[in-house]
């Protein structure tokens, strides 16, 4: 099995998780599920003793103090500082060009949930054998139910044993379609988890993205190092284009694979979804949280609380948070509507 380097995105502006995510403290930071934050938590999926590398972490200068507190002592980890935001091509061009071109990258988003760390570890391995032959490879995240919020990819024909070409990938699709495709059964969520080679990434961005391209190529050689911190120039990084890799590469390159992977995955993106991913008692109920609660009557209530006593009588559906001087409650169905809260954009 090849060794895999795993290249950590880290980002975010906190708002679909306010009031608790922050612009300054951001999701893959706190512990949301668990003990261990996400960043933590992705960290840890990674082992040198799964045949991982020491990790390459992508994050900007606002989120480096949190990165370095919690990447801990991981020998030969680098984080490379993005001098400006230009989506996730571009950062992972950044990694690519300070790894060898042979090695396999396994690029993960540091804030998802995914509760079964050895079926992702199998997934990565079928995913880096792939890449191994050329191969783009997206896990194919099994689709539980007709989500309209992810993409989708539509699996092709088998070319080996746990890998499929992708035949199609799939926008954000309305209910009716998200219903059709998870009863056909041969699409899967798009989680935005990849692997190849830094040499067939870096040649189909070429291909397909020339200025993203040659313009990070040229911010790395241009770059400096300070510890385990690289800085990319950042006046040649601010006029790469921003683009997303499904966009730029992955969509466009005729060797488009995917594994597919049944991890109990959650991105993480809303309270309802975090709601999904923690114990629930015989109600569908759970509070988190250093402060108190009390339920009467109630069916599937989260209360997260960093302190006051929340009681709450008689709802469903609803979710109520404390952050400080901060409360925010919804109904599940409103979830997608709290990064457009006040609160939340005007951090």
């Amino acid at each position: 099995m090849p060794t895999i380097v795993p290249v950590i995105l880290c980002g975010g502006s906190g708002t679909r998780l306010w009031p608790r995510s922050r612009v300054t403290m951001p999701k893959p930071f706190l512990p949301l599920v668990g003990d261990n934050t996400l960043f933590e938590a992705a960290l840890a999926r990674c082992p040198a003793s799964g045949g991982f590398a020491a990790p390459v972490v992508v994050t900007g200068r606002q989120h480096l103090g949190h990165v370095e507190a919690q990447l801990g002592g991981i020998e030969g980890a680098q984080v490379i500082v993005e001098p400006a935001a230009r989506n996730t091509a571009a950062a992972i061009a950044l990694a690519a060009c300070r790894l060898p071109e042979d090695a396999v990258m396994l690029v993960c988003p540091s804030d998802h949930h995914i509760g079964d760390a050895n079926a992702f570890a199998v997934a990565a391995c079928a995913a880096a054998d792939l890449a191994e032959e050329g191969w783009l490879v997206s896990f194919g995240i099994e689709a539980t139910a007709p989500e309209t919020g992810f993409g989708y990819l539509k699996r092709g024909e088998a070319i080996s044993q746990t890998g499929y070409r992708t035949a199609q990938f799939v926008e954000k699709p309305d209910i009716e379609r998200a219903k059709a495709f998870l009863a056909e059964g041969i699409y899967a969520w798009n989680g935005g988890i990849f692997a190849f080679r830094v040499k067939d990434f870096l040649a189909e961005l070429a291909a397909h993205r020339p200025l993203i391209a040659a313009g990070v190529a040229e911010a790395v050689a241009k770059g400096r190092e300070e510890g385990q911190r690289f800085h990319p120039d950042a006046d040649t990084f601010a006029a790469v284009p921003s683009d997303s890799v499904d966009y730029a590469v992955m969509e466009n390159t005729s060797r488009a694979a995917m594994v597919p992977a049944d991890m109990n995955w959650s991105d993480i993106g809303n309270w309802h979804a975090l709601h999904e991913a923690l114990d629930r008692d015989e109600n569908g109920n759970s509070v988190r949280g250093e402060g108190e609660a009390e339920l009467v009557d109630c069916r599937n209530v989260l209360v997260d609380s960093d302190g006051p006593r929340v009681s709450v009588i008689g709802l469903e559906d609803v979710i109520v948070v404390v952050d400080g001087n901060d409360i925010m409650i919804t109904t599940v169905s409103g979830v997608q509507k709290v990064g457009k809260l006040s609160g939340a954009v005007n951090q």
